[in-house]
C-alpha cells in the first residue's frame, strides 16, 4: 500500500477537506445517517478523483450491495445482487468496468462483456465459498447422480460455471430449479442455500455440494431467538445462505435485492437483517423511519475494496481480469441460460 500511496499522492490531491466535503453535500446526503462528517471530508476527494476518471476513462463502477456506503454512494453507476450486477454486466455501454465486489464478479464480467476491460481493485478480494468447489466436484457430484442437471450459483469461478449446465443467483434460484425438466437436481455450491430451496420446491430432489458462506454459515436458530427475546417487535430478515432453521427463524428471507425491496414495502419500526453489515447501512437514508438493529457478520473479502485501491486500479489500469476463452465460452452459455430463463420466467 505504501506504492499506491505514493503514485496517488503524486497524482490526486486527497487531502481531507470539509470545503470539498460541503461542496459535494448531494452525494453526502445518500449516506449522511451512516457516515460521519470528519469521515466524509476523507473520503471526498477519494470520490471526487474517481468520478472525474470514471469520465476519462468511460468506465462504469459495478459495486454489489455488500459495499460500504462511501463505494455505494459515492461512485457507483450501478448497484445490486449478483444477478442485477450479471445482467448490467452485459448491456453497459463503457471501455472500462471496475468491479467492486469480490474476484468471481469480476470474472462473470469479463465472461458476459469479453471485448470490454475489467478492473479488479484487489485480485485477493476473494470468496470463501467460491473457493469451496473446482470443476472436479462438479464432475463428482454428476457421477453421484447421472443425468442429472448442475445448478451452480454465481459464487463460483469461471472453470466451474463452465462445467455447469446453468447458474442461479439467491434471488433466482427457486424459479430455476422448479422451471428444469429433471426430477433430481444438483446445486452447489452453497448447501444452505440448496436446503433453503428443497423446501420452497419438495416437488424436486435437491441434492448439493456441501459449501457455506463465511458470513452466512455464523448465525444460527439460538441467536435469532435470543434476539427476538431482547428485542420483541423486531422484524428479522435472513439471507438464504443462512442456515434453514436460521431462515425458519426469521420472518423473511430473500435475496440482497429481495431484502431491499422487503424493507421498502413494509417499513417495519424495527429490522434486523441476517446478512453481511454493509446492507443495513446502505440502505439507511433511504429508510429513514426504519430502525436497523441487532448484530451483523463482515465479509472479510468484501470489504478489502476501497476507495483507494478503486481510484489506484483505474488510474494506473492494473488488476485487469483475464479468462481463458475456452473456458469463458462454456461458463457464459451457463449465466446466458440463467438470464434468458429469468426473463422468460419474469424475473
Amino acid at each position: 500500500m505504501t506504492d499506491v500511496r505514493s503514485v496517488l499522492k503524486d497524482a490526486y490531491d486527497l487531502t481531507p477537506s470539509a470545503e470539498l466535503a460541503a461542496s459535494m453535500s448531494d452525494i453526502y446526503a445518500r449516506m449522511d445517517r451512516v457516515v460521519t462528517p470528519p469521515d466524509f471530508a476523507i473520503y471526498a476527494p477519494y470520490i471526487k478523483a474517481i468520478n472525474e476518471l470514471k469520465a476519462k476513462r468511460n468506465a462504469v463502477i459495478l459495486a454489489h450491495n455488500y459495499m460500504t456506503p462511501e463505494i455505494y454512494h459515492g461512485i457507483a453507476d450501478v448497484v445490486g445482487d449478483s444477478l442485477q450486477l450479471a445482467i448490467e454486466a452485459a448491456k453497459v455501454e463503457a471501455d472500462v468496468i471496475v468491479q467492486c465486489g469480490v474476484h468471481f464478479m469480476a470474472e462473470t464480467s469479463k465472461i458476459l462483456s469479453p471485448s470490454k476491460t475489467v478492473l479488479m481493485p484487489d485480485m485477493e478480494a476473494g470468496c470463501s465459498l467460491a473457493e469451496s468447489i473446482t470443476a472436479a466436484g462438479i464432475e463428482e457430484m454428476r457421477a453421484k447422480y447421472p443425468g442429472a442437471p448442475v445448478v451452480t450459483y454465481v459464487n463460483t469461478t469461471a472453470e466451474v460455471k463452465a462445467a455447469s449446465d446453468i447458474c442461479c443467483t439467491s434471488s433466482n434460484a427457486a424459479q430455476i430449479v422448479a422451471a428444469l425438466d429433471s426430477d433430481t437436481i444438483i446445486m452447489t455450491p452453497d448447501q444452505y442455500l440448496a436446503q433453503n430451496i428443497a423446501n420452497q420446491v419438495p416437488e424436486k430432489n435437491v441434492v448439493w455440494w456441501e459449501g457455506s458462506c463465511i458470513v452466512h454459515e455464523q448465525y444460527t436458530a439460538q441467536d435469532i431467538n435470543d434476539f427476538r427475546e431482547w428485542n420483541p417487535g423486531t422484524r428479522i430478515i435472513a439471507h438464504p445462505e443462512c442456515p434453514p432453521d436460521v431462515v425458519e427463524a426469521s420472518d423473511f428471507s430473500g435475496s440482497t435485492s429481495g431484502i431491499i425491496d422487503y424493507v421498502t414495502r413494509e417499513r417495519p419500526e424495527k429490522a434486523m437483517l441476517v446478512t453481511e453489515c454493509s446492507m443495513a447501512s446502505n440502505i439507511a437514508d433511504n429508510l429513514p423511519d426504519v430502525d436497523f438493529v441487532g448484530p451483523c457478520n463482515m465479509c472479510p473479502y468484501m470489504k478489502k475494496i476501497t476507495l483507494e485501491k478503486v481510484l489506484y486500479s483505474l488510474h494506473t489500469m492494473t488488476g485487469q481480469i483475464e479468462v481463458d476463452p475456452a473456458v469463458a465460452d462454456k461458463a457464459r452459455e451457463a449465466v446466458q441460460r440463467m438470464i434468458d430463463l429469468s426473463k422468460k420466467l419474469g424475473l
